[in-house]
């Protein structure tokens, strides 16, 4: 117990420490800027040094990252709030960013297998399948084809299918009932 209170009171302290530092800086205070840039820095590479401990190399360029988006973001700093939920936010998205980008490189520099697995599976089932829905589909009455595309396929709401095809929104539900008890009912005689 003893610790937690020690940890929140430090936290306090350099929360403390570091909104003067920037309200100083904010007012004019060079010396006071740039204090609370070097004393953010350290808090910012113990902040991305647990977050990276497999990446060590990104740590140092988060960090500056980040220093450069306080520095630029704040004039929209409000004093009533934390400083540190601030300083926060703008972390985490400089590190979900880093994220991304390096998942993107990744899947840009993935390297084909020796043994040729790109011709291991293909999508010609996937297109094969739906050609066979689209073929059980047209034969179904517009007011069961229509609701089962709009809502089962496309992703519609009930009311946006509704609205599109003139119908009224518990035609629709029963349109999608009715059409996919037959759809099924095809579908078992058809085994």
């Amino acid at each position: 117990m003893q610790r937690i209170q020690v940890r929140q009171a430090r936290f306090a302290s350099s929360e403390s420490q570091l909104q003067t530092l920037l309200i100083q800086g904010l007012e004019g205070d060079a010396v006071a800027y740039h204090e609370f840039l070097k004393a953010l820095s350290g808090h910012l590479r113990a902040y991305f040094r647990r977050r990276l401990f497999q990446r060590p190399e990104d740590v140092e360029d988060l960090v500056q990252e980040t220093l450069l988006a306080v520095h630029n973001q704040r004039h929209t700093y409000r004093l009533d709030q934390p400083l540190t939920a601030w300083i926060h936010a703008i972390a985490r998205y400089k590190f979900v960013d880093l994220l991304r980008a390096r998942a993107i490189r990744e899947d840009l520099n993935d390297p084909l297998d020796d043994d040729l697995s790109v011709f291991a599976e293909s999508d010609t089932g996937a297109i094969e399948a739906k050609k066979d829905v689209n073929k059980l589909l047209a034969d179904l009455p517009e007011r069961q084809r229509l609701p089962i595309v709009h809502v089962k396929l496309e992703g519609l709401s009930v009311a946006e299918t509704a609205q599109r095809t003139g119908m009224s929104e518990s035609a629709i539900k029963v349109g999608i009932h009715r059409g996919l008890r037959v759809l099924a009912e095809r579908m078992r005689g058809s085994k």
